[in-house]
């Protein structure tokens, strides 16, 4: 099989970097390799290429037969157009010195796409960034407004509650001066319709007046009477009270007689066991003697 140009895995997990080497088409991947003609790093942006331009070139001449993935990458970096125009000049469809030109316009053109997307990708970072930062200054903006909220409210209230009296008083002593204004503005008028039908009264009417009022006054004094009563008869209720008490011990006396003839009656009981020893001793005796 022909030689090859691939690439070799290296780095860590997760962040990949790769060799480009010139290697037999039966080893593996990581195996074994000719030569070693550049790195490839896919993580940056663009992606990070660098080859030795003439040896990738003689092996491409010679016969090696690139991979997908280093295809693009030769053709990124033009040695696939420089094998082109050689091919050509072999031919003799092109000179030497037109081939070389062509190979550096499209070498500017190419750097000038490259320095394109590098400051594309730069201003984008830049936005993203700039982005961020209008997001977290309008986060700590608001953070802010709800903080001077929170203490312009808790200002008042304790403003409120410290010094809640003098606008208090002001408003009261206002409201007491144009209460007694009001006041005196009623009772003007009154007083003289009052202070003119008063000679008019008669004397029948008093007399009248002075009698409910000693009417009221004797119901008073029966009702003082009354309450004063009142706790005699509680004074009788308490009597029956103290002669239940006495007869009490009365009762205790009746109840400890009977306890008194029990205790008595117990030695009776004990006079036929002495008997029955009696009877028992002169059994044995009748006994002995006929045994004799």
């Amino acid at each position: 099989m022909p030689t090859k140009i691939r690439l070799q895995r290296r780095g860590k997990k997760a962040q990949p970097f790769y060799h480009i080497v010139i290697a037999d088409g039966r080893a593996p991947r990581d195996g074994k390799f000719i030569e070693k003609i550049g790195t490839y790093n896919p993580l940056t942006k663009p992606a990070d290429v660098v080859m030795d331009f003439d040896r990738a070139l003689y092996w491409l001449q010679t016969g090696a037969q690139p991979t997908d993935t280093v295809r693009t990458i030769l053709s990124y970096k033009g040695v696939l157009y420089k094998n082109h125009l050689a091919n050509g000049v072999k031919k003799g469809a092109l000179t030497q010195e037109q081939a070389d030109a062509k190979f550096d316009g499209w070498l500017k053109e190419k750097e000038e796409k490259i320095e394109g997307k590098v400051k594309e990708v730069e201003s984008e970072e830049r936005n993203e960034a700039k982005k961020r930062l209008d997001a977290e200054k309008k986060i700590n903006e608001d953070r802010a407004n709800e903080l001077a909220a929170k203490r312009l409210a808790v200002l008042k209230a304790e403003e409120q509650a410290n010094a809640p009296e003098e606008p208090a008083t002001e408003d009261a002593t206002a409201e007491v001066a144009v209460a007694e204004t009001e006041e005196k503005t009623e009772d003007t008028p009154v007083e003289e319709k009052t202070k003119e039908p008063a000679a008019e009264v008669p004397v029948e009417e008093v007399k009248e007046e002075v009698k409910e009022e000693k009417k009221e006054e004797k119901v008073e004094e029966v009702k003082s009477e009354e309450k004063v009563e009142e706790p005699k008869a509680e004074e009788k209720k308490e009597e029956p009270k103290a002669e239940k008490k006495v007869e009490d011990p009365k009762t205790e006396e009746k109840v400890e007689e009977p306890k008194a003839e029990e205790k008595v009656e117990e030695p009776k009981a004990e006079a036929p066991k002495e008997e029955k020893k009696e009877e028992k001793a002169e059994e044995k005796e009748a006994d002995k003697k006929k045994a004799e």
